[in-house]
């Protein structure tokens, strides 16, 4: 990004916007000839006037043709990092003139964000025309991305410079994380009773088990009340439910990564890595009865509980879409908040970066809870404590077998 203080913000905006590539290798070679142009005489000086002549003539052309039109149109509200996503927009020349070579693009998007195929453009749009072009992005990077306005421009008449005020505001584009399914997990669970039942722990309209009827104990909710039978036997008479037992399981996400780390553009790798192998573990474990509580270890614990089913998977892929780095290391603060949680949690799978003394004492926390614990490290080389020190169901991937895929069970 420019500095206000350094660059006036309209020299930024022809610099990004108004000049393409082309001419920018057009106005360094400019500047070299116009550099070696020491006397009239010299040849490289007709060179240079050349070049400063056509420079003139496109932008004067530019700013001539400059088209009038309105767009209509948006991107997909959701994509998948790694894949591209298209818009489809509509744009209508509103002028009496037709417009010549005239292109869509979305400028100063995030680092994570990069449209491709720019300055492809239409060849003529007629007047009171209109034509449909399409703006295709590419997102590196799983995240929340508020996205700049679409603008539309004239290349007319070399492709050097572009021309058009012409704008539409787009809305925000989720991109989730990538992830590679994986058959099931293998990790011991039992059953436990959820307080609340099955509508504390799934929104699909269901209800608890009827197991019968049995005799009206003082104190009860009358809507139990069974007044057939009551009727039938001559006595208070009610209906007797059953609270379904389900697996309840912890999926703690480690996102942190030391101050001395700097990411790319497809964001930290050992980060993006973890995040994808949390989708895969929610998506196998959405496919049956159990309902998942996802921890994201930053700086403050970020719970999100989702219910039984498939229907829920969406819901978490939205919040790992979301989930950042933290910078500071957070387990010494969170271990006591986890364990206030694991009371009703029949397993916990932890998908770490690292394994260190911090990570061993929140495990430990969580075995001392209870519940059957299974650890999965997301990491390239040897760990800050060696595994062959800890205790239970630990393993270890790199980054490239986690991109790669082919971990059919973990």
């Amino acid at each position: 990004m420019k500095d206000p203080l350094i660059v006036p913000a309209w020299v930024f905006e022809a610099w990004q916007f108004k000049v393409t590539q082309s001419a920018r290798y057009l106005l360094y070679v400019s500047v070299l000839a116009g550099m070696g142009s020491i006397s009239v005489m010299v040849p490289i000086y007709q060179v240079f006037c050349g070049l400063v002549g056509l420079l003139v003539v496109a932008w004067i052309c530019g700013i001539i043709m400059s088209p009038r039109v309105t767009i209509q149109g948006r991107f997909p509200e959701k994509t998948t990092a790694g894949n591209p996503v298209t818009g489809q927009f509509q744009v209508t020349n509103r002028s009496r003139w037709p417009i010549f070579d005239i292109a869509l693009g979305v400028f100063h998007l995030p680092q994570s964000l990069r449209q491709t195929q720019r300055d492809v453009p239409l060849a003529t749009l007629p007047s009171k025309g209109t034509a449909t072009l399409p703006v295709t992005l590419h997102a590196y990077r799983r995240g929340f991305y508020e996205l700049p306005d679409v603008r539309a421009y004239t290349l007319f008449p070399f492709g050097i410079f572009r021309s058009g005020k012409a704008h539409k505001p787009l809305s925000s584009l989720l991109v989730l994380p990538s992830y590679h399914p994986v058959a099931g997990i293998d990790v011991p669970v039992g059953h436990r009773y959820q307080p609340g039942g099955i509508a504390l722990t799934s929104n699909i309209g269901e209800s608890p088990e009827y197991i019968g009827n049995r005799e009206y104990v003082s104190g009860e909710p009358i809507r139990r009340l069974d007044f057939r039978s009551w009727a039938r036997l001559g006595k208070p008479v009610v209906r007797e439910f059953h609270e379904e037992y389900y697996c309840r399981i912890a999926l703690i996400l480690d996102t942190y990564i030391p101050a001395g780390q700097k990411p790319t553009r497809e964001g930290f790798l050992q980060l993006e890595a973890a995040v994808s192998l949390a989708a895969s573990v929610a998506g196998a474990l959405s496919h049956g009865e159990y309902i998942i509580d996802i921890f994201a270890a930053g700086p403050e614990l970020y719970v999100f509980r989702a219910g039984r089913h498939t229907a829920h998977f969406d819901n978490v892929l939205e919040i790992l879409a979301c989930v950042d780095a933290c910078r500071n290391n957070p387990f010494d603060t969170i271990s006591p908040a986890v364990s206030e949680e694991l009371g009703n949690i029949s397993a916990t799978i932890c998908v770490f970066l690292d394994w260190d003394e911090s990570r061993q004492q929140l495990a430990r926390q969580i075995v001392e809870a209870g519940s059957s614990l299974k650890v999965i490290i997301a990491r390239d080389g040897e760990t800050t404590v060696p595994l062959h020190a800890a205790e239970g169901d630990v393993s270890q991937y790199s980054v490239e077998q986690i991109q790669k895929g082919g971990l059919e069970i973990l």
